[in-house]
């Protein structure tokens, strides 16, 4: 499938981002010239009749962006491993006695000491996708890892209870 994206410059306004879906929907990103956005959901009847618009804020916007953004990273992944002989997606969750609560990610040496990637940290309600080794670990954290089910397993006692 072709992913159609289509820009339309709003002289005097800013700019609209328009996604057309497989079914023909079309979904649009507004962004003004003083910062704002918002988002638009066109009439299926009429492609050029706004349908309904919600305007949100920054930070909403890259919630938003890290939300689909996330939901896909995992997705694939879980195809990925779920098509590949030896490649498990986990999650860990950080337990409250950890060594590593309140350190930073890159304080466990997970891929050095296990050869298993973090993709994600699950916090909150929220995602941190693809953290980096400053991320700070907290309690309660879910931690999104991929390797093989040794590694995922050596993860598992790493986290909980330091390096052996």
């Amino acid at each position: 499938m072709t992913i159609r994206i289509e820009k339309v410059d709003l002289p005097g306004i800013g700019t609209r981002h328009d996604l057309v879906t497989e079914s023909g929907r079309r979904l649009s990103v507004v962004a003004y010239r003083d910062g704002e956005r918002n988002l638009g959901i066109f009439d299926v009847e009429d492609p050029d009749a706004c349908r309904d618009s919600i305007a949100i804020t920054e930070d909403e916007a890259e919630a938003l962006a890290d939300l689909l953004g996330t939901s896909v990273a995992v997705s694939r992944l879980t195809a990925l491993t779920d098509s590949t002989s030896g490649l498990y997606t986990e999650q860990l969750e950080l337990a409250p006695d950890s060594p590593y609560l309140n350190r930073p990610l890159g304080d466990t040496k997970v891929r050095t000491r296990t050869r298993v990637s973090i993709v994600a940290i699950v916090r909150d309600g929220g995602v941190v996708p693809s953290p980096t080794p400053a991320e700070v670990l907290r309690g309660g954290d879910i931690i999104v890892a991929v390797g093989t089910r040794d590694g995922l397993e050596a993860a598992g006692r790493l986290l909980s209870n330091g390096p052996d």
